[in-house]
């Protein structure tokens, strides 16, 4: 199975371009757009080129999800404290936008090593931004102790109109998802393979993983959650994650896998379908195929019985014959 890359591969291709190009370059501005609606708006100028100018649109937050100046709780310390003196964020943000930053590539370090760690941490700014605040409560597990002034149950923005649940404890944090899918097909898929998800974390070799569960109805740490938050046609997963999980570098690779573990399932849904696509077009070809050769048999021993000639003899013509 694939899991995602927390870079934007588009972004970190530009500015690593700008960075190689010197104090020559030209003018961009373009907009691209990754999974779960997050959009982008890239400029430079040719009047200086090594400053751009970042501006991100987050998915649209449902009505449960509490953010602050538009942004997740959290996301201007995390900004703050990933980019340094490299990036100034920028008050307000662009119209249509959530966050704008200029980002002064003249302050990247001169160690290369550094300089390509900076850029891409600059490309996952859908990380920094999005995982604040999931990553500010699995800090406070790290440590046993439960952030202050946050809610018993959290509700995190991570798809357009979608939210999923954070239960911090000081021995534990609860995550749950209701998964919600459009498509009928894809309903049936994503329940299979989410009971066999819970399945395989059964195994021995993932005994140290988060315990996960799944179930058709709205756990109980959900209780009291508004209905329309509730309505998930796929069920809902929940992960129970441990001190453990989040010690020193573990941290960020669990923030990002529970992040985006929607656009993980979904991705693995879509990549199923297709197999299955493919197989029943293979399979529909070679049926075809011995059709063909049926139909070319029948026809060759059509053609060999009809080839033939046959007279027959009527009775007076026995008779001469005999004569």
């Amino acid at each position: 199975m694939i899991l995602l890359q927390s870079p934007s591969r588009f972004l970190l291709q530009i500015l690593q371009d700008r960075v190689l190009s010197g104090d020559k370059g030209v003018d961009i501005d373009c907009h691209t757009v990754e999974f779960d609606d997050l959009r982008y708006h890239i400029q430079f100028s040719m009047r200086n080129p090594k400053v751009m100018v970042l501006s991100v649109a987050l998915p649209l937050p449902p009505p449960e999800a509490i953010l602050y100046d538009g942004l997740p709780l959290g996301a201007i310390e995390a900004i703050k404290a990933a980019y340094g003196p490299v990036v100034q964020i920028l008050d307000p943000p662009k119209d249509g936008f959530d966050l704008t930053m200029k980002i002064n590539l003249t302050k990247l370090p001169p160690d290369e090593e550094q300089r390509n760690a900076v850029l891409t941490q600059i490309a996952s700014v859908r990380e920094v931004v999005l995982g604040a605040p999931l990553k500010l409560l699995l800090k406070h597990l790290a440590s046993k102790t439960v952030a202050p002034n946050v809610d018993k149950l959290v509700a995190l923005v991570h798809r357009p109109n979608e939210s999923f649940f954070v239960a911090p404890q000081a021995d534990k944090v609860t995550v749950v998802y209701p998964m919600r899918f459009q498509d009928s097909i894809d309903i049936v898929l994503a329940t299979s393979f989410l009971q066999e998800f819970v399945e395989a974390r059964r195994t021995a070799a993932l005994n140290n993983a988060p315990s996960c569960m799944w179930s058709p109805a709205p756990p109980l740490e959900l209780k009291g959650v508004p209905s329309d938050a509730l309505n998930a046609n796929a069920g809902f997963v929940t992960f129970v994650v441990f001190p453990r999980h989040v010690e020193g570098k573990k941290l960020d690779k669990t923030v990002w896998s529970l992040l985006t573990f929607h656009a993980y399932v979904s991705y693995h849904v879509k990549c199923s379908e297709g197999f299955m696509h493919t197989r029943m077009r293979r399979r529909v070809e070679s049926l075809i195929q011995a059709l063909d050769r049926a139909k070319s048999d029948a026809e060759k021993l059509k053609k060999l019985v009809s080839g033939g000639s046959f007279k027959r003899l009527s009775l007076n013509n026995d008779g001469n014959s005999r004569h």
